[in-house]
Formats: C-alpha cells, structure tokens, sequence
C-alpha cells in the first residue's frame, strides 16, 4: 500500500523537539516546569459528585451532539456571556474538546476547491498546531499569516492578495491569542467578518482563553456579528473548559454557528464523533452555568499577572499580556535561552520558534521568544520568573 507523505514531511511536533533540546542536558535545579499550558489551579470541588451521581450514564452511549442538558447550558452561558440567544437544537454541538472541533472543521466545510484552485486556509504564526493539521487534512493549503510586534501580535488578514483572499475558505483566529495574550477588539473582529463576507470564507474563532483576562472581558466573534447584522453561519466559535475552569481532561468543548453551517459541522460528526461520556456531560452542563469558580480562577491568573509586571517590567521590550496565561519574553536566540534557563537554572520554557514556521522572505516571528506558562501555583510561578530575569536579563 502506498502512503501518501501528508504529514510524514512535516517538522516535528513542538514537544518532541523540546525533548531533543533539552533532555540532553542536566538541569540546573529543582525542576520548575513552565512549559506546557495545562492549568494547576483547583477545578470546583463539587465537580466530582456531579460525576459519582450521574455514574449509571456509563452503560449507555451518549448523544451525538450533546444531552440537551448540556446543550441548554451552553446557550445559557453564551448568552450571559455574550447577549447572543442561539438555539441549543440548530445552532450548537457538544465537542470532545474543542481540538477536535478546530480540526475537523476544514474537512466538514471546506470545499475541495474554490473558483478551481486548491482552498487557502489562513492561520496565524506563531499558532497553535492542529490548526495547520486539519488544513492538510482536508486538502488544503496551510496559509501562515505572521502576528508579531508591529501587527499588535494579531494576524493581518487585510495584508493579503486579493489572488490569495479568493481561493481561501476558512480563516483560523485566536483570541486571546496564544502564545501572545494579544485580544483581537470590536473593529479587529468587524474587519475580519467583513472580509470573509467580501471573499466568501468562514472564519473559525478559537477563543478558549477568553476567560482569563486582566480588566475588560475580551469581545467574542458571535458578539460581533449580532452587532454588525451579519451571517452567524459565516463565523463557528469554539470553546472549553479546560482553562475557564482548569479542567482539561473532563474534555467538554463546544462549537457554535448558524444552523447551515452547524448543519454541514453535525453530519461529519455522525460518522467520525466522540461524544463525551453522559456523566460527564451531567459534570459540564453544571460548569457552564456556574460563574463563581471562573471568577475566583481569574482573580489567582491577576495575582501572576501583577508578579510578572513585577519582576519582568524593566526587561527590555516586556510586553505585559492582556489575557491568558502565557508570557510571550524576548530574547536573542529562542532554543539558546531554553537551554541555558534549564542547565542554569531548572526552568523549563519553550522556544517560541517551535509554535510557528519561517513564512518565504520571513524571519520564523517565534524565534525571538521564548513561552512561558503561569499555570503552577503563586509561589512556585514567582521562583521560576525571578529565575528567569536573573539568568536572561540580569
């Protein structure tokens, strides 16, 4: 059988690399891991009776699309959240994490071709993998738009050929964006759906750190289009739990948007779906309609914050994040920094060049950066930062 070399030619995975980097060398210290973006924080202690309670779920297979339990949670939270009623039938599925909504949304709506060319997906770099995944997955061109400095580290679509805007079909965007903590405002999202409507694509909004924030909460894409009167089925929103409520591995994620395209989202899933178990569709359904543990993980997120600001505000070219909960920290040489911070030190980071790829006539925009998480509690968090400026800054 012949294979064909989709994803055999890719560079290696981020973490993987990391390994090879790093794990050659003796660590300087007590190991502070300052890697990864799995959230530390407390999940709400209840959550485990929902779970206990609703056991007798596991001997039966769970709906598609998500118990109208959940399904109503959802929309209840979108509109607090967002003012936007969307209805929990048409215009909402359950996803078993949302990494498995952003990849196979290419392969549900994007067409094999447009105006007889091969479609375009655009995504911004640095950016988060299954992004480019699920473009080659779905036969498409993985387009990487640079965010850096000078664009407010937000992607510029606008930036783009008209050659190139009329072969693409869907447009990924985070926001807050990781690794950056950039927040894309009103008129960001207004552009952008203007664009997609001019060029006739879908844009995906990945907005899973859209509850850690500093001050204002970030504006949604849903919420724009309500506000411009314009298409839902021309934006899919997706968010989880995982960083709202540190509960990454309860694997409960949601896509929202109109009914066509939730229509063309739904039929895919029937045939390549994972439901979430029922107990813990019970467990989600009671997350999303409680506010308070969100408030309450926000307010440890605004404690690391204001160490950062602390300990890294006289760093050259420091950029303090408005959400999130990466630092996105300058330096000379990415892999350089990584590997000195861990022989000297015990801090594990990760080289920013390995969230983003050398776009032609491009500098890689992540190679001047390293990413470093404030999941781990207060303390721990403190002693690596205060690590970090005196090794690279000092």
């Amino acid at each position: 059988m012949i294979y064909p070399e989709r994803f055999s030619t890719l560079p290696a995975h981020a973490w993987p690399r990391l390994r090879a980097l790093l794990d050659v060398h003796e660590g300087g210290g007590p190991l502070i891991q300052m890697t990864i973006g799995e959230p530390k924080h407390a999940f709400p202690a209840w959550v485990t009776d929902k779970i206990t309670k609703a056991a007798e779920g596991f001997n039966s297979y769970p709906p598609n699309d998500g118990s109208p339990e959940l399904r109503q949670a959802i929309v209840g939270w979108i509109k607090r959240r967002y003012g936007v009623e969307m209805d929990p039938d048409t215009e909402v599925m359950a996803l078993n994490g949302t990494r498995e909504g952003l990849y196979n949304a290419v392969i549900a709506l994007s067409p094999e071709e447009k105006r007889g060319q091969k479609p375009a997906i655009l995504m911004p770099n640095p950016f988060y993998q299954v992004y480019m995944i699920g473009a080659i997955s779905g036969n498409a061109d993985p387009i990487m738009v640079n965010a850096t400095e000078a664009t407010g580290h937000l992607p510029d679509f606008q930036s783009l050929s008209a050659n190139l805007l009329q072969r693409t079909t869907a447009c990924y965007i985070c926001s807050p964006a990781n690794p950056q903590g950039a927040v894309a405002d009103r008129d960001y999202w207004a552009r952008l759906i203007e664009l997609a409507e001019t060029y006739d694509f879908i844009v995906f909004a990945d907005e899973c750190y859209s509850e850690i924030y500093r001050d204002a909460p970030p504006p949604g894409a849903m919420q724009v289009v309500e506000e411009m009167g314009a298409d839902r089925n021309r934006v899919a929103i997706f968010h989880s739990l995982s960083k709202r409520s540190n509960l990454p591995g309860i694997r409960s994620g949601f896509v929202a948007s109109g009914p066509d395209t939730m229509r063309e989202i739904k039929q895919l899933r029937n045939y390549a779906g994972a439901p979430l178990p029922l107990p813990l569709q019970h467990a989600a359904a009671a997350v999303w309609d409680d506010e308070a543990h969100v408030e309450e993980n926000r307010a440890l997120y605004a404690e690391k914050y204001a160490l950062a600001d602390r300990i890294l505000g006289n760093v050259p070219g420091y950029r303090s994040p408005e959400a999130g909960f990466f630092l996105w920290l300058p330096v000379e040489d990415d892999e350089e920094a990584a590997v000195r911070l861990w022989r000297e030190t015990g801090v594990k980071v990760l080289p920013g060049g390995y969230l983003a790829q050398e776009v032609p006539g491009q500098e890689n925009p992540g190679k001047k950066y390293i990413r470093v998480a404030l999941v781990a509690p207060k303390d721990e968090t403190e002693r690596g930062l205060t690590l970090i400026r005196d090794c690279l800054y000092a």
